[in-house]
């Protein structure tokens, strides 16, 4: 007690309490982490899957199923799919004040483009069933043009949202050393907590609506109806989600930067298999199934 020495902020004493020895400092770093290794086996394999499906997609794009339900919805959602998948590599490796504004802000941006576009393939469902009616006042809403403008406003929203965050209170890089002991947490700070949960939440707003209007078209005729598959997708992306915001609160360093791309990953994988593997399986091994005789014939049926 005659000579004690206080230990830099940087450092700590050793067990026998004798000296000070540097704290070790923890991320997710690309050479000594065995998650970080599996997240980018995973992340490869995912994102060649979805480049295979969208080169399937633009090969076989004037067949009748890929027509149906908007095949340019469809391409958007696979684009946004895929960056969604690439945004994972901002939250791998060291942060940095460049990272960590873009990590959040990305991830949000796409998801929000690939919700938007599984939000207005399910309203253009309904609103062609409506407008299959004489005289329905529902026709002139049925075009490409109406679901583009959907997508573009309900993305512009998530835009101007990350724009105010970036600009008033951005995240930024911390050095936390008071999380757990001996160890120096390198993370990103969200910077303004409620901006963080606002984009989530509006990205969980339309998560939701998409999951009930899907819901309630699941029981419309096959034949151009992908509703039900949508409902699955959006089942479990909401259920991922909801999950994920305890888990992520209640883990520490890299292990809260571990859940959250877990969710990225689940949930983009969510969308990508449940609504684009059905459509591959018919293009791929039942042609027969894929042409304008056999949906014109099943939805008289």
């Amino acid at each position: 007690m005659e000579n004690c020495l206080k230990c830099e902020d940087n450092e700590w004493p050793n067990q026998e309490k004798t000296m000070c020895i540097e704290k070790q400092i923890e991320f997710l770093s690309y050479k000594d982490d065995s998650i970080t290794l599996a997240f980018i086996i995973i992340y490869i394999v995912l994102f060649i899957m979805a480049a295979v499906i969208l080169g399937i997609f633009i090969s076989f794009q004037d067949t009748p199923v890929v027509k149906a339900n908007n095949r340019n919805l469809s391409f958007i959602l696979l684009v946004s799919i895929k960056l969604s998948f690439l945004s994972v590599f901002l939250f791998l490796g060291q942060p940095t004040d460049i990272t960590c504004m873009l990590r959040q802000t990305s991830f949000g941006i796409s998801f929000c483009i690939a919700v938007s576009c599984v939000l207005a393939k399910t309203i253009m469902v309904c609103i062609a069933f409506k407008a299959t009616k004489p005289g329905s006042p529902w026709s002139k809403w049925v075009g490409v043009k109406v679901a583009n403008v959907l997508v573009f406003i309900c993305s512009l929203i998530q835009c101007l949202i990350s724009v105010i965050w970036l600009v008033i209170l951005p995240p930024y890089v911390e050095h936390n050393i008071h999380s757990e002991p001996g160890k120096i947490i390198i993370q990103c700070n969200e910077g303004s907590v409620v901006a963080f949960y606002i984009v989530l939440s509006y990205m969980g707003l339309l998560a939701s609506v998409s999951f009930i209007v899907a819901f309630l078209a699941r029981t419309l005729p096959d034949s151009f109806n992908e509703a039900k598959y949508i409902t699955f997708s959006m089942l479990l992306f909401c259920s991922v989600w909801i999950t994920m915001i305890p888990a992520y609160l209640s883990t520490k360093g890299k292990y809260m930067v571990a859940v959250e791309i877990f969710a990225i990953i689940t949930s983009s994988s969510g969308l990508l298999f449940c609504i684009f593997l059905p459509k591959c399986y018919i293009i791929l091994f039942k042609p027969e199934m894929n042409t304008k005789q056999y949906l014109l014939g099943k939805s008289n049926t």
